[in-house]
């Protein structure tokens, strides 16, 4: 029996091939390869020894040979193919051990385009490849997580056939996910072309959940592969139990608000929505401040820092429960409060101020898929104050604060704010006056000198509803046929109308 060893990643590949050898394999090896296991003391052939051909061209040109090929693909079970391995002279490979130059590692290391394309496999994926399809009569091996196992099977005589396939298929994995990390370097090279005629996605598997929306429902966590480094999240559990598919949902929506903001903010989330949104001085003031909004459903809920939490903040957290609190960091003092409640999560992203949020998203539809650029737009360079009565600075002020939160809301989205914080929150109706009626009730007796944002323009019911409440400006993007009625009442009744000129609209 033969085995040739190509492998770039050479862990553990010495222990591999003395195993081998000692089962009586004899050992074909490559380059760097074949030095290694022969200053190991491992009996190895080269090749070169097998092609009676010399590796050429920088190493781009070894196992591309008939030699190689023919004896990974030729079927041991085919008169044929077996008289013309006899006539030919060719000897069989029956293990093919590769894995593949690190493409995606070297394209995170480095923009040189040469060294990226010197890191483009060639013989090995078509080796893998080979030996892949061939088999029920080759083992193939990319993973070195399957090094022992093959070892026993081999000793017990145990590599079966639904082994082999499986291994197989491990192979089409690998260069699948290769060949696409190569793919999707070429086609982000053309800018112009924004959305592309085709479209690959290269998730792995880092964890099954225990179960999805609901517990009927199956789940599992996918790493995109793919994601360009500056809109990676580094997320570090420090405490708390394994985190479930409406916590990673929830996690990401509070993550994406909390990075609207420059000032000190704190974004608290329920079932994906905003339950509370402030900004302050400090997280013990953004947190109190978002908190208030709605002191009800922020129990149980997802709470997002952009700021390092401390120790007073953290003691205010811990009189309620939390699922979840994320944060760039925790004071030592921060920890040691919050860890003492078991259920909690305690998420690190110590990289949240500096990452990106995604360039684009992607929901499913009927027969397909839509892909769309992230709403991280805010609003135009000028505001267009539409009505005789202008804001004042303070309220010009809460109006751009509450028009930054209301992007967060679901539509048909309405935010009441004052002093940084989010009073009240209407989101979700079907009806844009039942929202701004439910985030006006929120606010309560906090309404008086208050704002309103709407995500998308609006009629003079909503004026009607902000004069029974006293409210004195609005912000919203305009662009309706009745504008000018909307116009006309709010200067009968005093009330400022501040235009945009951009919509938020979030149905997902």
């Amino acid at each position: 029996m033969r085995a040739l060893i190509s492998v770039f990643d050479k862990n553990n590949i010495v222990d591999f091939a003395e195993k081998l050898s000692e089962l009586g394999w004899e050992i074909v090896s490559t380059g760097g390869t074949y030095s290694k296991l022969k200053n190991e003391g491992i009996k190895v052939l080269s090749v070169e020894d097998i092609t009676g051909f010399p590796e050429i061209l920088d190493g781009r040109v070894k196992t591309l040979n008939p030699k190689i090929h023919a004896g990974i693909l030729y079927k041991r079970d085919n008169e044929e193919h077996v008289n013309k391995m006899k006539e030919l002279n060719l000897k069989s490979f029956d293990m093919i051990v590769c894995n593949l130059y690190p493409f995606e590692k070297t394209l995170q290391q480095t923009d040189d385009e040469n060294k990226i394309i010197e890191m483009i496999d060639i013989g090995g994926p078509s080796m893998l490849r080979a030996a892949a399809k061939n088999f029920k009569d080759v083992i193939v091996v990319t993973d070195s997580s399957d090094y022992d196992e093959i070892i026993e099977r081999l000793k017990n005589g145990n590599v079966d056939f639904g082994f082999k396939k499986n291994l197989a298929k491990k192979v089409f994995e690998k260069t699948y996910q290769y060949d696409n990390a190569i793919y999707n370097y070429f086609n982000s090279d053309n800018e112009s072309d924004e959305f592309k005629n085709n479209l690959t996605f290269n998730f792995k598997k880092e964890s099954d959940l225990r179960y999805g929306e609901n517990p009927h429902q199956k789940a599992a966590f996918y790493l995109n592969e793919n994601l360009d480094e500056k809109y990676k999240a580094h997320i570090k559990k420090l405490h708390g139990k394994e985190i479930s598919y409406n916590n990673l949902v929830d996690l990401n929506a509070a993550v994406k608000y909390v990075k609207y903001f420059d000032k000190c903010a704190t974004v608290a989330i329920k079932h994906r929505n905003p339950c509370g949104i402030a900004v302050g001085e400090n997280p013990y003031e953004s947190y109190i401040k978002a908190y208030e909004c709605d002191d009800e459903s922020i129990f149980g809920g997802i709470v997002a820092f952009n700021r390092e939490v401390d120790e007073k903040v953290a003691k205010e957290m811990s009189k309620i429960f939390l699922e979840i609190i994320a944060a760039p960091s925790f004071t030592k003092e921060a920890f040691d409060i919050l860890s003492k409640k078991k259920n909690i999560r305690l998420i690190e992203i110590d990289n949240l101020n500096e990452m990106e949020n995604p360039k684009y998203q992607v929901n499913e539809v009927l027969n397909g898929i839509v892909i769309q650029e992230h709403d991280n737009s805010f609003m135009n360079d000028e505001l267009d104050f539409v009505t005789n009565r202008k804001p004042t600075e303070k309220e010009i002020e809460d109006l751009k604060f509450a028009f930054l939160c209301v992007k967060a809301a679901a539509s048909n989205g309405i935010v009441v704010a004052k002093d940084g914080a989010t009073l009240g929150i209407g989101q979700g109706q079907t009806k844009r006056s039942r929202a701004v009626e439910e985030a006006l009730e929120r606010a309560g007796e906090k309404v008086e000198g208050s704002v309103v944002a709407s995500d998308a323009f609006f009629f003079k019911d909503t004026v009607e509803l902000m004069k029974k409440y006293n409210v004195k400006a609005v912000i919203q993007p305009g662009g309706s046929i009745h504008d000018k009625e909307v116009i006309d009442y709010a200067n009968e009744n005093d009330i400022s109308v501040v235009f945009t000129h951009i919509r938020h609209f979030r149905h997902s």
